[in-house]
C-alpha cells in the first residue's frame, strides 16, 4: 500500500522545488535580489510551503479515504497510512521549497550559473529527502 503513494510524493517535492528554483533564479537574473536576501528569500518561500503543504495534504487526505478507501475499496488503507502519506507531503514540500530557493543563491555565490545546475541538483536531493521522510514516518508511526 505505501509503495503507491511514492511517485505522487516524489513528483510533488520535484514540483514545488523546481517552482521555487524558478522564482529565485529569475529574481537573481533581474537582479531583483541577492545573496544577501537569502534569510528573507526562505521565510517567504517556507510560508508559501507551508500553505502548499497543508492544502495539498488536506486535499490528499479526503481523496484517499474516500475514493481509494470507499471508491476503489482499498481496505488495506487505513487513516493512519493516509497520515502518514499527508505528513510525508507536508515536510516534503517544506524541503523541496527550501533546497529550491537556497540552491540558485548558493551557485550564484560560488560563481556557478544557478539556471544550468540548479534543476537536476534539486530533483536528486528533494527525491532523497521526500523518501527518506516518507520511510521514517512510517517506521515511527506504523512500525514498518
Amino acid at each position: 500500500v505505501l509503495t503507491a503513494y511514492i511517485p505522487m510524493l516524489m513528483d510533488t517535492g520535484g514540483n514545488c522545488g523546481s517552482q521555487s528554483s524558478v522564482t529565485v533564479i529569475r529574481a537573481l537574473s533581474l537582479s531583483e535580489v541577492n545573496f544577501s536576501d537569502t534569510f528573507q528569500i526562505i521565510w517567504k518561500e517556507l510560508r508559501v510551503a507551508l500553505l502548499c503543504g497543508v492544502c495539498l495534504a488536506v486535499a490528499n487526505f479526503v481523496k484517499m479515504m474516500l475514493v481509494d478507501r470507499l471508491l476503489l475499496g482499498n481496505t488495506a488503507l487505513s487513516p493512519l497510512i493516509a497520515a502518514v502519506v499527508c505528513g510525508t507531503l507536508v515536510c516534503t514540500v517544506l524541503c523541496a521549497k527550501f533546497v529550491g530557493c537556497t540552491l540558485p543563491l548558493l551557485a550564484k555565490k560560488i560563481g556557478l550559473d544557478p539556471a544550468v545546475m540548479a534543476s537536476p541538483f534539486i530533483t536528486t536531493i528533494v527525491d532523497a529527502l521526500s523518501l527518506l521522510i516518507y520511510f521514517a514516518f512510517s517506521k515511527s508511526l506504523l512500525g514498518v
